[in-house]
């Protein structure tokens, strides 16, 4: 059997992304996790949130390593889902989205889109939380991510760390604002939107 993917950021801060959690979706509801990746977070935060039925999604490709994740014993997220943010979104309304490091991978015209429909099969009091590295008034907020924003780049041009006030101002064209920005470890944030 292929060994299977493993993440070590997603180790680290999984402790600290659960505190969020419990914070901001102590309601019982439905999670949409998008770009679940390896699986790590699906199969761990799930086992630790019961009240939450959490759905992991991503690209076909990723749907297996996340598959070999939800074998771990305290695992209860439900078996994954394909989701290009691009392409057919599934019905929902969901309670809660979840994202972690994936804006800074998808092009800005990707974010954008992933804001607006994510926004349209968020619930009328749902919540939508984003997870990972952002800039303030255009600014690197330490020399790690100015350094980690240039590797992006060099990857594809059409990556890189989003700006948080541009973020936020793509929420607020789909009337959700932000209602907390957590600091995170490894100079991450995490930002919670809602109405």
């Amino acid at each position: 059997m292929q060994e299977r993917p493993y993440s070590q950021a997603a180790e680290n801060n999984k402790v600290p992304i659960l505190a969020v959690l419990q914070k901001h979706c102590q309601a019982p509801g439905t999670l949409l996790e998008i770009g679940a990746g390896t699986g790590q977070h699906a199969a761990w935060l799930s086992g630790r949130l019961p009240h939450l039925h959490w759905q992991p999604s991503d690209m076909a490709a990723n749907l297996p390593h996340i598959r070999q994740w939800q074998s771990d014993p305290g695992s209860r997220a439900l078996p994954p889902i394909e989701l290009d943010v691009a392409a057919q979104w599934p019905a929902g309304p969901f309670d809660y989205l979840f994202t972690a490091n994936t804006f800074h991978i998808m092009a800005a015209s990707l974010v954008e889109i992933c804001i607006r429909e994510g926004c349209r099969h968020l619930a009328d009091r749902g919540k939508f939380l984003v997870y990972g590295p952002f800039n303030y008034d255009g600014q690197y907020t330490s020399d790690s991510n100015r350094q980690f924003d240039q590797w992006l780049k060099d990857v594809d041009d059409n990556r890189g760390i989003r700006d948080q006030e541009w973020v936020v101002e793509q929420f607020a064209r789909e009337q959700r604002r932000l209602l907390a920005d957590h600091e995170m470890p490894a100079n991450n944030r995490l930002l919670v939107f809602g109405d």
